[in-house]
C-alpha cells in the first residue's frame, strides 16, 4: 500500500481527492487541513507522498514543506494555481525540495478534477519512485548578481553577435535539452553555469503549462550569463542565446529561407507531454547537421525523447543522459541509456561542464 497525504484547507477538494486515490485500490489515505497539521501527520503517519496545497491559512504550503523537509523529506506534489504568482510560488517549492506540482485548471481543482485525474495518479505514482532532496541555494544566486549579471548579459550579446557576423549563418553546434519531473531544479543547476562566451544556442523542452513558461523564462534569465527567453513565437536561433519552450504548445525547428527558426506550434495529439521533447529532436534532425547537435535527457518520468535522442547519437551527434544519482525520476534517462542513446551518463553537477568542454574547445 502506498501512503498519501492530501494537504489542503478545502473540505471539497480533500474527499474528492480522498475518493480519487481510494478508487485506485493501493492507496492508505490521510488528511491535513493546513500546513501545521501536515508537518505533524509526517512525523506520525510517515506518508511515501504527500500531495501539498500552497495557499491555506495558518500555516501555507511553502512554509509546511520546509519543515517537512527539514524533519522528515518525503515526495511532495504541490497543488498550484495557474497564475503568475502560482508559479512562481510554485518554483520557490521546487527549491525547497518538492518533487513536481500539479496544477489547477481554472484556478480551482474541486470542479475540474477530472481534467487532470490520469496526470495527478502519474505524478503521485512517480513521487512514490523519486529522491526527495532538501533546500538548496542556487548555485549562481549567491554570488550576487544586478550588476555583474547585466554586464554577462551584455558581452554575451556582443559575443553572439560576433560569431553570427563572422560566420553567416553557419553553427557549429546546439543544444537540446529534455526535462520532465524535477526540471526546473535541474534547468538551475546547468543553464547558470554556462558562461557569457558559450556559443551555442540551446533549446529548452520542458514539461510544463503556459502561464508557467514565461515566469520561469524569467527566473531562469536574472540567474543566467546567456540571454534566457520563452520561444512564444517564431524566433531566428542566435548563437549564445536559451529559448524555453512555451507551455500548452510543442517547440520545433524550422527553415524560413537560409535562417533556422524556433517556432511555437499547437500541441500534437501523437505525444503525451508537451512541449514535447520528441518533436524538437525529430525537427533537429531534419534541419540540422546530425552531428553539430548535442542533446541532453534530465530527469523526468516516461520517456518521452529518448527515441529521437538516441536517433542523433546514431546520426553522429552527441547525447547525454542525467545520471540515477542524481535524478528526480530516472525515466527519461533511463529510456535513452536502455536504447543506447546515451554518450555519456553524466550527474547533473558535471553536464555543464561536458557542455563547454565540448563547445569551447
Amino acid at each position: 500500500m502506498i501512503k498519501l497525504l492530501i494537504v489542503d484547507d478545502s473540505a471539497l477538494m480533500r474527499r474528492q481527492l480522498s475518493m480519487l486515490f481510494q478508487a485506485q485500490g493501493d492507496f492508505e489515505i490521510r488528511q491535513a487541513r493546513d500546513g501545521a497539521e501536515a508537518v505533524a501527520e509526517n512525523r506520525s503517519f510517515q506518508p511515501d507522498v504527500v500531495t501539498l496545497d500552497i495557499n491555506m491559512p495558518q500555516m501555507d504550503g511553502i512554509t509546511a514543506l520546509s519543515l517537512i523537509m527539514a524533519e522528515r523529506p518525503v515526495p511532495v506534489i504541490m497543488v498550484s494555481s495557474l497564475t503568475e504568482k502560482g508559479a512562481l510560488a510554485t518554483f520557490e517549492a521546487l527549491n525547497l525540495g518538492a518533487v513536481d506540482y500539479v496544477a489547477k485548471p481554472g484556478g480551482t481543482i474541486s470542479l475540474s478534477i477530472d481534467t487532470i485525474q490520469a496526470d495527478l495518479i502519474a505524478k503521485v505514482r512517480g513521487a512514490v519512485r523519486a529522491r526527495p532532496s532538501k533546500a538548496r541555494t542556487s548555485s549562481v544566486s549567491a554570488r550576487g548578481l544586478g550588476e555583474r549579471l547585466r554586464e554577462q548579459h551584455t558581452q554575451a550579446a556582443q559575443a553572439a553577435k560576433a560569431r553570427v557576423s563572422s560566420a553567416g549563418q553557419s553553427r557549429e553546434g546546439l543544444v537540446l535539452m529534455g526535462v520532465s519531473t524535477g526540471g526546473p531544479r535541474a534547468l538551475e543547476e546547468v543553464l547558470p553555469l554556462l558562461p557569457a562566451d558559450f556559443p551555442w544556442p540551446v533549446l529548452v523542452a520542458q514539461h510544463m503549462p503556459a502561464s508557467f513558461t514565461a515566469p520561469f523564462a524569467a527566473r531562469l534569465d536574472s540567474i543566467c550569463a546567456l540571454q534566457v527567453v520563452e520561444a512564444s513565437r517564431p524566433m531566428p536561433v542566435t548563437p549564445g542565446t536559451i529559448y524555453i519552450g512555451k507551455g500548452g504548445a510543442d517547440m520545433v525547428l524550422a527553415k524560413r529561407g537560409t535562417t533556422l527558426t524556433v517556432l511555437p506550434k499547437p500541441e500534437s495529439s501523437q505525444h503525451l507531454w508537451h512541449p514535447s521533447v520528441e518533436l524538437l529532436g525529430r525537427s533537429a534532425l531534419e534541419h540540422v547537421n546530425p552531428q553539430s547537435l548535442v542533446a541532453v535527457l534530465l530527469t523526468g518520468m516516461g520517456n518521452d525523447g529518448a527515441a529521437a535522442f538516441a536517433d542523433i547519437k546514431k546520426s553522429g551527434g552527441k547525447t547525454v543522459a542525467e545520471s540515477e544519482d542524481t535524478a528526480v525520476v530516472f525515466g527519461m534517462p533511463a529510456e535513452l541509456i536502455e536504447r543506447g542513446g546515451a554518450s555519456l551518463v553524466l550527474p547533473i553537477d558535471k553536464i555543464a561542464a561536458q557542455l563547454k568542454a565540448w563547445a569551447l574547445r
